[in-house]
């Protein structure tokens, strides 16, 4: 008897409370290095951007700016006068915009999608959902060529048409709506069936309030993918008018846009374009993990 109570409370312990605490005091300091070692660049890029240019460039890895100066700030927000600003605004309202057309798109196809494959019966559904699969399968890379071709044969090219149009679909976020709602009970949706409800009403009205997690989980992945796309955009798009905050950044950061190193300018930059992903992660990590977990694991 005491055998079992002692192994249920070894079970409900945390996997480093069995270790003595030396070992512990140990493993904990590892992880807080660790932390601090992942944190270090994060924090590097935020000194700088308020270091002036020299500064920048004789003490690169310095956490306190000599000469605190919100200069690099003022350019990227049109603020500077002696020097001119960059064009940051634009492309984040160019990626702002794209990225919420596009997230709103995935969501709405993905699930739509995903409900279809789970649970209507039709013929060529096996074969479909394969294809999807061998689209994960394939590196964007190898599809550049072909996507440049096409939008330039349909006169998408250089549009927010072409760039928005192509990535309104994705096979990942069918994959995961599809998993987690062969994870949601039948009787459920038979039950709304038997009330009368057809399969418009039932997907809507049931199955997707049910599907919250998952939503989340891929909100999530279609912004972060979209606000960080790059390649897509690379062939898509030409003019300057059409610069994303990637796409800006890369010209930027080959020198297309003044001399010099300029790491204040160019990492207050990447530090601005990171916070909204961050922030959107940090807020709903809790779903994100919850809806990852449903759509990996089928019950």
């Amino acid at each position: 008897m005491n055998l079992n109570a002692a192994a249920r409370q070894a079970q409900g312990r945390p996997v480093l409370g069995r270790f003595p605490l030396p070992l512990r005091l140990t493993g904990y300091a590892l992880v807080v290095a660790l932390g601090l070692l992942y944190l270090l660049p994060f924090v590097l890029q935020l000194a700088t951007g308020f270091k002036t240019d020299p500064d920048a460039a004789a003490h690169p890895l310095g956490l306190i700016p000599a000469t605190p100066t919100t200069a690099a700030y003022q350019r990227l927000f049109g603020l500077g006068k002696a020097e001119a600003g960059v064009p940051f605004l634009r492309w984040l309202g160019n990626s702002a915009f794209v990225t919420v057309v596009v997230t709103a798109g995935r969501v709405l196809f993905g699930s739509m999608a995903g409900y279809a494959l789970a649970r209507l019966r039709f013929p060529g559904r096996t074969l479909l959902f394969g294809f999807v699969l061998a689209v994960m399968a394939v590196p964007g890379v190898a599809l550049l060529i072909p996507k440049f071709l096409v939008l330039n044969t349909f006169g998408l090219f250089d549009t927010y048409t072409g760039m928005i149009l192509p990535l309104l679909v994705d096979a990942g976020c069918i994959f995961i709506m599809k998993q987690f709602f062969e994870c949601i009970p039948r009787e459920v949706e038979e039950a709304a069936r038997v009330d009368g409800a057809g399969v418009l009403r039932i997907f809507w009205s049931v199955v997707l309030p049910m599907a919250r997690p998952a939503l989340i989980t891929v909100t999530i992945l279609s912004f972060q993918g979209s606000w960080n796309e790059f390649t897509h955009f690379l062939v898509a798009t030409q003019s300057s008018q059409y610069e994303t905050l990637t796409t800006g950044l890369a010209r930027f950061v080959s020198g297309g846009l003044g001399g010099g190193t300029q790491y204040p300018l160019k990492l207050t930059a990447a530090l601005l374009s990171t916070l909204p992903v961050a922030a959107l992660f940090f807020c709903f990590q809790r779903h994100f993990v919850q809806g990852a977990n449903s759509g990996a694991v089928k019950e």
